[in-house]
């Protein structure tokens, strides 16, 4: 009895060979979020970014918590338009009766973009973009670098 050959290309986790899902973790064009690094005491992370209570370390160097100043800028962008379902559904029962026109009035928002986060001190600086797909991650990162603030000004000037 023989064994079957090696298939020419290795299965892939998401999707079929030879196919590549841009959703897809590791896939080409993906955005990718970097670790965080593995900080003890970390009070807060924002990407790359780490936070204790006395320093802020990331892959550019370690600083004094208290001698650094935080960026949050929003790149990202919400649009608003009416999904494909709603209107096949319009086109659909717009035969049978009227009626089918209110599908026209479902919404659907995407967010697409990132969100940039800068912290500088003296002799230090270090800036991360991090890709957003919901406004909630827009609010979740500006709440970060909000308490990563407050960190800084409790700790006062070194």
């Amino acid at each position: 009895m023989t064994t079957p050959p090696p298939p020419s290309e290795p299965p892939r986790e998401h999707g079929w060979p030879g196919w590549e899902n841009p959703a897809a973790p590791g896939a080409p064009g993906a955005p990718s979020v970097p670790a965080p690094p593995a900080v003890p005491g970390a009070l807060v992370t924002i990407g790359d970014i780490a936070c204790t209570r006395a320093e802020v370390v990331t892959p550019s160097g370690t600083a004094p918590i208290g001698q650094v100043t935080w960026t949050f800028t929003d790149m990202s962008r919400t649009t608003r338009t009416i999904p494909t379902w709603a209107i096949v559904c319009a086109i659909v029962f717009f035969v049978f009766c009227l009626l089918g026109l209110l599908f026209l009035l479902a919404k659907e928002d995407r967010t697409e973009g990132t969100v940039q986060v800068v912290v500088q001190g003296p002799r230090f600086l270090h800036q991360v973009q991090l890709p957003v797909s919901s406004v909630g991650q827009v609010q979740d990162y500006n709440a970060r670098v909000g308490y990563a603030r407050s960190l800084s000004a409790a700790a006062g000037p070194f």
